[in-house]
Parts: C-alpha cells; sequence; structure tokens
C-alpha cells in the first residue's frame, strides 16, 4: 500500500518534471509564433469540413434517386423539387443538374432548361448524354444553328452515339425536312433494329408524309419488339386513328393505360378516341375525370362541350363551354365552338349574347388603341354577328371612316338610325356625311352602292368529318368555321352555309357542286399546345380537280384567328377580280368595284360578254374564247364602291353592253406566298417521346 503510494508519488512527480522541461523547451518557439486561440479553431472547424461533406452526399444521392423515381412516374413536380433539394446539399452534383434541365424541358420551360443544362456541361464536359439534351432544348427554343454545330460535334467525336442521331433527325424536322429525317432515322434503325424511340420515331416521320402504311409497318415492329411498354402502345393508338381505324385505336390506347394506369396522355387519346367512335356519353365521363384531376385542363373542357353538341344538348354544352371560358378566357378552340352554338341555337334577345360580344368589343378598343386596325375589325366584326344591335357597332363606323371609306361609315350609321339606336350625335355624323358624299362617284351616276354590291365566287368550306389534332378533335372542322366567317366579310366571295362537317372527299365534292360552288376547300389543322398550321386545299367545284394549297402557321395567342385570317388572305389575293358593267355613257363606263375591292387606277381590265365566262377545270383562273372579248376598260377614276374608266372596243364592231363582266386575272407574282413551316404535332409528339 505505502510502496504504490510512493510509487505513484513519484512518478507523477517525474511527469510533471517531464512535462516542464518540454514546456521550457518550447516555450522560445511559442514565444515567437504567439499562436492565438482563434486560429486554433479554424484549423478545428477546417479538420471537421471533409467529414460535413461526406454526411452530406448519402443525403444528396438519396433524393436524387427520389427525383429519378418521380420522373419515371412522369411527377416532374415532385421531381423538380427533389432534384432542387439534392443541389443544394451538392451543388455540383453533375447527375441532378441534368435531370433538373430535363424536367423543365418536360414542362416547357425551355430556357429555364437551358440554364441548367449548360452548368450540367460545365460539371461533367465529357458527357455526351448532357451535350445530346441540350441539343434538344436548343431545337425547342429555335436556336437551331447552334444546335446543329453541337450535334455534328457529338458525331464527330461519336459517330453512331444514338442519342445525337435521334436529335440530328429532330433538328431536320425542325427544318421542315421531314424526308431527310426519315432517311436519318432509317439508316439509324438499321444500327440499332431494336431501339423503341428510333422506331417510332420513324412510323411518326412516314406518317406525316402521308406513307401511311409504312407507318403501321414501323409501329407494328415496335410492338413486337417492346409488348410492355405503354408508350408504344399510346403511339401505335395515335397512328391507328390517323388511319381512321378507331377501333383498333381504341384497342391499343385500352393497352397502354392497361400497362400504365392513369397515364395523363393515353385517356386524353382514349377521351377522343370515344368521341371519334360516336360514344359521346363515353367520352364526356372520361373528360370528367381528366377536369377533376387538373381543372385547368381546357383540352377536357372543350371535348366535353364538343360531346354535348353532338348529342344534341346545345343548351347543357353551352354552359359547360362557358365555364371554362372563366377558366381561361384565350381559349380560342371553345370560344369558337362557344359562339357558334350561341348564334346558331339562341335568339338574338339573348343576354348570353350580348355578354360573348362585350369581350369583343373591349379587344377591339384595345387593337384599336395600339393602331392594330386588322385586329380590331375582326373583333369588332364578331361583336356584331353576336350582338346586331350593339351600340358598338358606332365604334367600328368609325374605324371604317378612319380606313377611308366615308361611304360604308355611312351605311353602318344608317342601320343604327333603322334599328332607332341612333342619338343625336349619329344623326348629324348622317346628315354631315350625306352633303359630304355628294359629289361623290355614286351619286354623279346615280347609283346606290349598296344595290349594285355584287359577290362573284360562291366557295364551299368543309373539313373531313374526324380531322382532328394533337390537342383538339375535330380541330378542322373549327378552324373551317372561322374561315367561314372571316369570308363573309370578303367582298368578292360568298361562303356557301353548308354543313362544314363531310364524311368523305367525294361527299364534299358532290355538296359542293350540287350548290353551285366554283371552288370548294378542305381544311384540316396541325397543332400543338404553343403553335397552330392550317392547311386548306382547294378544288374546283366543278370538276373536283385540284385548284391550289395555302398553308399558314401561327404562335402564341390568338393563332387559330391569325391562321384562319392567313388563309383568307392568301385565298381572297388568288382570285381573279370580278365585276359588271354597270352604266355606259358613250366612251366611259362605270363599274360596281372600287378601291375597297382593289381596283386601280390606270389599270387596264377585259370585258366579256355577259355569261360567257367559266372556271377553269383545273387551278385558279377564268377561261373565255377570243370571240367572247368585246372590249377593254381602262380605270380612271376609282371611289370607294364603284369606278369609272375609258371603253376601247375589241374587234370591228363595238358590242360592249351594261351587264357584261370586267376582268382582270391575278398577277400571280404579286400573290402572297403559301407559308410553309414544320408540322407542329409531329414536333410535339417527337418531343414528348422518352
Amino acid at each position: 500500500m505505502n510502496f504504490c503510494r510512493i510509487t505513484s508519488h513519484g512518478v507523477t512527480k517525474a511527469r510533471r518534471t517531464q512535462r516542464s522541461l518540454l514546456i521550457n523547451s518550447v516555450s522560445p518557439c511559442l514565444r515567437v509564433i504567439k499562436f492565438p486561440i482563434i486560429l486554433i479553431s479554424i484549423l478545428f472547424i477546417i479538420s471537421l469540413f471533409p467529414i460535413s461533406i461526406e454526411a452530406q452526399t448519402p443525403a444528396a444521392a438519396a433524393h436524387f434517386e427520389r427525383g429519378k423515381s418521380h420522373m419515371a412516374d412522369e411527377n416532374w413536380y415532385s421531381a423538380i423539387e427533389s432534384f432542387l433539394e439534392c443541389l443544394r446539399l451538392n451543388p455540383s452534383h453533375a447527375e441532378g443538374t441534368a435531370a433538373l434541365a430535363e424536367c423543365y424541358y418536360e414542362l416547357s420551360e425551355f430556357d429555364e432548361a437551358l440554364t441548367w443544362v449548360r452548368r450540367a456541361r460545365q460539371l461533367s464536359r465529357s458527357n455526351m448524354s448532357i451535350a445530346n439534351l441540350e441539343v434538344f432544348i436548343l431545337i425547342a427554343l429555335g436556336h437551331l444553328d447552334t444546335a446543329s454545330t453541337l450535334v455534328n460535334q457529338i458525331l464527330t467525336v461519336e459517330p453512331y452515339n444514338r442519342e445525337a442521331l435521334f436529335a440530328a433527325g429532330e433538328l431536320d424536322i425542325a427544318r421542315n425536312r421531314p424526308s431527310e429525317a426519315m432517311l436519318r432515322y432509317r439508316d439509324a434503325v438499321r444500327r440499332f433494329p431494336d431501339d423503341r424511340r428510333l422506331l417510332i420515331s420513324l412510323a411518326l416521320v412516314t406518317l406525316s408524309l402521308g406513307d401511311n402504311q409504312a407507318a403501321i409497318t414501323y409501329i407494328n415492329n415496335a410492338l413486337r419488339q417492346h409488348p410492355d411498354d405503354y408508350r408504344v402502345y399510346y403511339y401505335a393508338a395515335y397512328i391507328y386513328s390517323m388511319n381512321n381505324n378507331i377501333t383498333e385505336a381504341i384497342r391499343y390506347a385500352q393497352r397502354a393505360l392497361y400497362y400504365r394506369p392513369g397515364h395523363a396522355a393515353s385517356q386524353s387519346l382514349m377521351a377522343s378516341l370515344r368521341y371519334r367512335n360516336r360514344e359521346y356519353d363515353e367520352a364526356s365521363r372520361l373528360c370528367d375525370i381528366a377536369i377533376a384531376n387538373n381543372r385547368q385542363d381546357m383540352s377536357a373542357w372543350y371535348l366535353k362541350g364538343l360531346s354535348f353538341i353532338r348529342m344534341g344538348r346545345a343548351q347543357e354544352a353551352i354552359t359547360i363551354l362557358s365555364t371554362a371560358i372563366t377558366i381561361n378566357e384565350n381559349a380560342e378552340f371553345i370560344r369558337a365552338i362557344l359562339e357558334e352554338t350561341l348564334i346558331s341555337s339562341t335568339n338574338l334577345e339573348d343576354p348570353r349574347r350580348a355578354r360573348f360580344a362585350a369581350w369583343h368589343f373591349n379587344r377591339a378598343r384595345n387593337f384599336r388603341q395600339r393602331n392594330l386596325i386588322d385586329q380590331s375589325l375582326f373583333e369588332y366584326r364578331r361583336g356584331l354577328r353576336l350582338n346586331p344591335f350593339a351600340q358598338d357597332r358606332r365604334e367600328y363606323a368609325e374605324l371604317l371612316r378612319m380606313q377611308g371609306y366615308p361611304a360604308r361609315y355611312l351605311e353602318e350609321l344608317l342601320f343604327l338610325q333603322d334599328q332607332g339606336l341612333a342619338n343625336r350625335a349619329v344623326n348629324d355624323a348622317v346628315e354631315a356625311y350625306n352633303s359630304l358624299l355628294s359629289n361623290a362617284l355614286f351619286r354623279q351616276w346615280q347609283v346606290n352602292p349598296v344595290d349594285v354590291s355584287q359577290r362573284y365566287w360562291k366557295v364551299a368550306v368543309f373539313a373531313l368529318d374526324g380531322q382532328s389534332s394533337f390537342y383538339h378533335a375535330d380541330a378542322g372542322s373549327v378552324a373551317a368555321g372561322v374561315v367561314r366567317e372571316l369570308l363573309i366579310h370578303d367582298r368578292n366571295i360568298i361562303p356557301l352555309q353548308l354543313e362544314v362537317r363531310q364524311p368523305s372527299f367525294s361527299q364534299a365534292f358532290r355538296m359542293a357542286r350540287e350548290n353551285g360552288a366554283d371552288y370548294f376547300m378542305l381544311v384540316s389543322v396541325n397543332e400543338n399546345e404553343r403553335d397552330i398550321s392550317i392547311k386548306a386545299d382547294l378544288f374546283v367545284g366543278r370538276t373536283g380537280s385540284p385548284a391550289g394549297t395555302f398553308n399558314t402557321f401561327r404562335t402564341g395567342t390568338d393563332r387559330l384567328r391569325e391562321a384562319s385570317r392567313g388563309i383568307v388572305t392568301q385565298l381572297s389575293s388568288s382570285m381573279p377580280i370580278r365585276g359588271s358593267l354597270l352604266v355606259r355613257r358613250q366612251g366611259q363606263a362605270l363599274i360596281n368595284k372600287g378601291r375597297a375591292d382593289g381596283i386601280q387606277q390606270n389599270v387596264v381590265y377585259d370585258i366579256v360578254k355577259r355569261g360567257r365566262v367559266q372556271v377553269a377545270n383545273e387551278g385558279i383562273a377564268l377561261v373565255y374564247n377570243d370571240d367572247e372579248l368585246v372590249g377593254r376598260l381602262t380605270i380612271t377614276n376609282v371611289d370607294e364602291e364603284i369606278a369609272i374608266g375609258n371603253l376601247a372596243r375589241h374587234g370591228f364592231f363595238d358590242r360592249i353592253e351594261p351587264g357584261d363582266e370586267v376582268i382582270l386575272q391575278v398577277n400571280r407574282a404579286n400573290r402572297p406566298p403559301t407559308e410553309s413551316a414544320a408540322n407542329p404535332e409531329l414536333r410535339a409528339l417527337l418531343r414528348s417521346l422518352r
């Protein structure tokens, strides 16, 4: 016990002595260096930093895996949340950054996607998958030259990179070169015969080129290679529906939903297929499910309203579509069929007409303030079609006056007087313009422009039954209705009021010919959620031969209206000018066409015997023999609605009489060019192909 104490005491004392000697030996160094306490703390924190990073890495990886799982379920919002948390914990996570870019790409937020994909490329320069993703985003943004440079760089490094080959094909589509894309996809399929995306892409491109049988062959090959993939069944349903094989399309859509219950795109396609199969109750039920999942789903509201219209329940359809308009007032297809239903199934005094007309009048005033006159005129005319007795007609008349049409301005004011809608200002304006126009040509020649006005071209506007786009069933019929309405305001064309939806070309031809149409038009639509392309094929009403093709492409708001206006402009500009010789006074004559119809001073017009002019068997032209040409008219004075000119006989005898036709064949060099653009529907389908 004592030994122990002594030993312990001795050891303790020895240690103290040793520690003292050590301290004394280093004390000069401490006095020189003088370590502060804060430096020791910093060193301690730095020593812990790697441990902290290691602690974050598993958590970041967990969020990344969770995000990938959400992507597999196409739950983009939850995926974005997970990837953002992953990057908060580890900002250098290249795969997480690239996945976040892909999510924004799937949500069509292309600018944001480009920002993130470029960050990902900085983190992983050699990753070709990330580079390919940037190519797809650049294509979606329309930066085609930059995308082309990048995809060429990728193919230089890896000539058979599948994603790069796929991107190169999509780039061809974006440049409106579908034939080149088809050749590229064919070559890629020979190298990768079991690639699902390439087979589907090839099927879609060949379908867009009109080779329906080849498209069926390629999609059937994809079905054999991938019998359990819901995506293949979805695209098969789409391709068969575009071939009007609705029964098979429904079967494939059911298979897609079997392998992937709740797949939104397949459910939407199924609802459209049920509608096209005339199962309107079932289509409406499926729309209710879609609306319950997403009240902002305008395509579901549209299809439900359309289904009720086809069932003959117009008032319920108006209620459904009116509700949809309160959610999104800029839904053009919904507004178009809603207003057409109001016009066809309600009285002029219905207050709902005035309410929807007021929306157009407000837009018209807004366009007028921005000097967008054509758009303003369209809105005023649409509003007045809904509510002809609106006081806003005075504003429309004022716009005509500002355009340089005082006679038409006076006509509108006289209409207001006839309807008992005039006030003191209107009455004063009528009196003033009656006096102002006292020396107008129509007063000098004692004719009434309203009575002598005449349209010479009869055009029937149709769409084939079931012409649907990716987003809207019966899209062709809706666009054809808008085109026909715009033609109502054309001064040379009479749009025949025939049923727009026709089951086949032969039936459309029969309807046009039996109703005396000079031409008939078949309208079709391709669209995605942002763009629309309208094609109008024109045929001769007497023979059914092709006469011409018009194309328009528009993007952004009001695209349906603007694209339809583009079709009307091309059609109107392609028609030869026709008029009638009304009055002859020696060497002068008056015709019933003026500045508003495109008549120009010093232009020479043919005068042809009345009733001898015929529409050409093919193309857009008028034909007559030389012996039916009785003279020529050189315009000397042009008024708003009429014009006068000097006569010159053709031949030895003067055979010019009132009632003869005055014709100017259109100069093809002055026609507006047809607009070509990449197929927006095909681009959307390829973009959504994952």
